[in-house]
């Protein structure tokens, strides 16, 4: 049997991709995304290594050149230089579970088609489990199926969150029915219990990633992102969401606890990414790391009640809060560009 861990479970690493795709990050956006990376890279050299993927030495250069002029620690940082399509990590990366009959890590290996094939190419992210497996001889495991990291969050203890809107979109696994994904997730994950909910994000070209709406806090307890406002795009879809959760009993037998945070602004004024004129900002994109909480922030009006929320569950890490308002116009945030490692 294998067991995917919780995010707050101890590491050996985190994965990032340097950006450097300037169709993700056209013009000026790639300067000002880089000042994101930097900062992201600095507070988590802190806790823990930093697996750090660049395509080319130019571009090495450049993020080394960066990274100079910061409080990067240089001991943590390793540097793969190998061919990437894009920043998203969390998506395309391994995935790391424990196989109980020897106690050691393997990598699931899952397709990665960039969301339902809407950015190609995409063969050099999906090659990157291979890679990763080969280099540190690591078993790798393939499922025989679509899967984004993204799309899913498990508490360690039996249960995972996902989204129909995402796993059985017929972009990813046409052949498979839901019966025979709830399968694979329950086998390979170490599950019994799918929490579904229904849709996510306005301007999430992911068709509604779970880590953009609602994560696990601790095995009991999740953080759920809500809308107040019902003329708001997201408000309908977060509601139902909210619903569902509320109805949720855990394996244990007990009420799935509900934390909710206000929806930051997602809606872009004078301009479009994508054709959305929406980006899914999200507090619920956060990243737990060793010695520490990676917070997205993006709107006063709420940062310091997401930063307040974190520290009631996470008191013996510190919470770092990172200004994300550059990092997700390209429609993803913290936790889609990190991927934990367990080797």
């Amino acid at each position: 049997m294998y067991k995917m861990p919780a995010e707050w479970e101890t590491h050996s690493g985190t994965q990032l991709h340097w950006p450097s795709n300037r169709e993700t990050w056209p013009d000026e956006r790639l300067k000002r995304v880089e000042k994101v990376y930097v900062e992201i890279i600095e507070a988590l050299t802190n806790y823990e290594n930093v697996h750090l993927f660049i395509e080319n030495e130019k571009v090495q250069q450049r993020a080394e050149a960066l990274l100079e002029n910061s409080t990067t620690n240089f001991d943590r940082l390793i540097i793969h230089l190998q061919a990437i399509n894009d920043v998203w990590a969390r998506d395309c990366g391994p995935i790391f579970v424990v196989d109980s009959t020897t106690g050691t890590f393997k990598i699931l290996d899952w397709e990665y088609n960039a969301w339902g094939e809407k950015y190609p190419p995409f063969d050099s992210d999906n090659a990157l489990p291979e890679y990763i497996a080969s280099k540190y001889k690591v078993e790798r495991i393939e499922p025989s199926m679509v899967l984004e990291g993204g799309s899913i969050d498990v508490n360690g203890a039996g249960s995972v969150l996902t989204t129909e809107s995402v796993l059985l979109n017929p972009n990813r696994n046409p052949s498979l029915s839901k019966s025979e994904i709830e399968g694979k997730l329950k086998y390979f994950l170490g599950v019994e219990q799918i929490i579904w909910l229904g849709s996510g994000l306005a301007g999430d070209d992911t068709d509604g990633h779970i880590d953009d709406i609602t994560r696990f806090l601790n095995e009991d307890t999740v953080l759920t992102m809500i809308c107040e406002d019902e003329n708001d795009v997201n408000y309908h879809a977060l509601k139902k969401n909210e619903e569902i959760l509320e109805k949720v009993v855990l394996p244990n037998g007990a009420s799935l606890k509900i934390e909710r945070l206000p929806l930051p602004q997602t809606k872009i004024e004078g301009t479009t990414v994508d054709g959305s004129e929406y980006v899914p900002a999200s507090y619920a994109n956060f990243y737990i790391a060793n010695g520490c909480v990676l917070v997205p922030l993006y709107d006063k009006n709420y940062d310091q009640l997401a930063l307040d929320l974190f520290k009631k569950y996470f008191p013996n890490r510190d919470i770092i809060g990172i200004d994300c308002s550059d990092l997700v116009w390209g429609q993803g945030s913290i936790h889609c560009i990190t991927q934990q490692w367990y080797i």
